[in-house]
Order: structure tokens, then sequence, then C-alpha cells
């Protein structure tokens, strides 16, 4: 029996899911998934961008109860060291927590223009100016970590929570056709090719449940 429990909500249009369930992965503690109905108010509220205050995904272990992503990394970095969810450098840490925390609390245009649904793909997708700003920092981002070191992934050959955080950012400009440079394109391309990510996105082209409201053009 799983000694943890880790509550998601649809992994065809949850950003929030995916990233906790991906570092939950990245940092082999075992866990049983538990998914939310899709028809359930918090789980729209969620997904539809509606809540300030966003209690999926939440983590159970041992007593503990986390529903913050950012928090449910750092817990899972104390209770699973080894995984290296946080770089072992000092300077690299502060680094990966900082670009974390910006994909958490910000990008809100990136979100609301190009929302999440990996069965979807719309070639030629009209982006909106104030989301091309949201993307030219991702690209910076990437760029600025890869080329500091050397990749595959943004802190090396390990992946952290920023790979996690970022995941989401992946599928959207796969999903809406977003054009990326060659070393962006390899890291997309990386993210995209995990087991990890595999595993959802099959799960999530299984999913019988749309969302109205996600199928018009933002």
């Amino acid at each position: 029996m799983a000694k943890a429990t880790l509550t998601i909500s649809s992994k065809n249009y949850s950003s929030w899911s995916l990233r906790g369930w991906l570092l939950t992965k990245f940092s082999g503690l075992d866990f049983e998934e538990i998914v939310t109905a899709p028809d359930d108010p918090s789980a729209r509220a969620e997904i539809l961008l509606l809540s300030s205050s966003i209690l999926v995904p939440c983590l159970r272990h041992e007593g503990a109860v986390v529903w913050d992503t950012l928090a449910i990394a750092e817990y899972l970095n104390e209770v699973m060291p080894d995984a290296g969810l946080l770089p072992a450098d000092r300077i690299q840490r502060a680094h990966c927590r900082s670009i974390s925390g910006e994909i958490h609390s910000g990008f809100t245009t990136l979100r609301a223009s190009l929302p999440v649904n990996l069965k979807g793909h719309f070639p030629g997708f009209k982006i909106w100016s104030r989301a091309q700003a949201d993307i030219d920092r991702v690209w910076f981002i990437w760029r600025d970590c890869l080329e500091k070191s050397g990749g595959p992934f943004l802190f090396g050959d390990k992946r952290t929570m920023a790979d996690a955080m970022y995941a989401p950012v992946v599928t959207r400009f796969v999903t809406y056709d977003v054009k990326l440079a060659p070393p962006l394109k390899a890291y997309a391309d990386t993210i995209m090719a995990m087991p990890e990510m595999q595993e959802w996105i099959a799960a999530a082209k299984e999913e019988p449940a749309e969302i109205e409201e996600l199928e018009v053009e933002y």
C-alpha cells in the first residue's frame, strides 16, 4: 500500500496537477493517485484559473498535508533528498527557486491565452502581444539556464523542481505551435520525451470529459 496520496484534477487541462504529479514522480516517493471528478467545483475553478486559493494538487504523507506546488517541491526535497529536486550548489539552488517561483506566481497572460489542452493542436495560433512578452521571458529563462548548465535539463543532467514547474509551458508551446530556437526546441523535446510525461499525456488523451469554457479561442 502506498504511504502517500496525491490528489489531482484533469490530466488534459490542469497545469498545477501536472506539476505536482511530476514533482512526486521525480522524487521517487511511492504514492497513490486520487483524481477529483471533472464536475467538482474546486477542480473546475482550478482548471479555469478562477480560484485564488488552489487546493489541488494535494499531497498527503505521514500526517503532512501539502497543497501548493512549491510547498510540495520543498517538502519532497526534505523527505527525499537524494532525488535532487533542488541543485546541490547553493547559487544554483537559489536560481532554481527563483525561476520556479516566477512561473508559479506570474505569466498570467500566457496561462489565460494558451491554456493547457493536451488533446488540442492549433497550428498558426494567433498569439497576443502581451502573451508573447511572457513567452519571450520563458525563452530567456530557458536559454540562460541551458547555457549555464549545458543541459539537457535546466540545471544539468538531473531533473529538478524547475523542470516540473515549466513542463506545462512546454505542452502549451506544443499545443499552440509556438516556434522555438534549436536549443529551446531540444529542451522541449527532452521534457516531452520523459517517460513520466508520456504516461501523463497518454492518460490525458483517455479523459472523456470536456470543459466547454476551454474550447473557445483566447
